[in-house]
């Protein structure tokens, strides 16, 4: 692990792409997956179930980009296959399920508990995706199968994984985050280190970067002892 130069403000960069998260989430992602189902939910005409064969109709995407954990780590050049989240709100969600058009925040939903939220300005950026596919090879349980959001210019808070549902919502309310509000900040920009939300981004690098190498040793622990005969790693 060496510090870099041209990294955002406050990050360095990590060798390793280490499974990572809030302590209670590191033993609840799923290692078994059944054929995609993606409820989309909330302020819509309609609410449907997004499968992988819906996901076929849209165009798929190869895209390099740099994950950037809130807690100060950086890991370069990870390459990323799926679909543009503007293509999936352009085919299939604006035609089936009819969102308002007051909608301005997105609600996603993942299979562990996990919640996170993004404006959906952001989301249509084209660099943010829905990603099924990591260097190549399909998402371990690890890194977020069946399906996760990537993001790259939000910290990796707002990169969802294990995505069962979706809402289209007005406003946040509906959110409620997984963890003490004040580190949880509505973009989550890097270049701008929102970070959190009330305390500077300076301040939470300090509290944050004791931090990273217990989880990383907590994850680690965590993978090991999944089943390795049968089931999806």
């Amino acid at each position: 692990m060496n510090t870099q130069n041209k990294l955002t403000p406050g990050q360095w960069e990590i060798d390793q792409f280490p499974g990572f998260g809030l302590s209670k989430y590191a033993t609840r992602f799923r290692t078994e997956f059944d054929p995609l189902e993606l409820a989309v939910s909330g302020d819509v005409q309609n609410s449907i179930t997004v499968r992988t064969d819906d996901l076929k109709v849209l165009p798929r995407v190869q895209q390099e980009s740099d994950f950037h954990c809130v807690t100060t780590w950086t890991k370069r050049g990870l390459l990323w296959s799926g679909f543009r989240f503007s293509d999936f709100y352009e085919t299939i969600i604006k035609p089936k399920a009819q969102p308002s058009e007051q909608t301005e925040v997105v609600i996603f939903r993942s299979q562990d508990g996990f919640g996170a939220s993004l404006p959906l300005t952001d989301l249509l950026s084209p660099d943010v995706l829905l990603a099924d596919t990591l260097d190549g090879v399909p998402l371990t349980a690890e890194h977020g199968a069946p399906l996760r959001l990537v993001a790259p210019a939000h910290y990796g808070y707002k990169n969802a994984k294990h995505l069962k549902s979706i809402e289209f919502c007005h406003d946040e309310s509906r959110f409620r985050p997984s963890a003490f509000r004040f580190i949880i900040h509505p973009r989550a920009r890097v270049a701008l280190e929102e970070r959190g939300r009330w305390v500077p981004g300076w301040l939470l690098r300090i509290l944050y970067r004791p931090l990273v190498k217990p989880t990383i040793r907590e994850f680690e622990r965590a993978m090991q002892q999944l089943p390795t005969s049968g089931e999806k790693k």
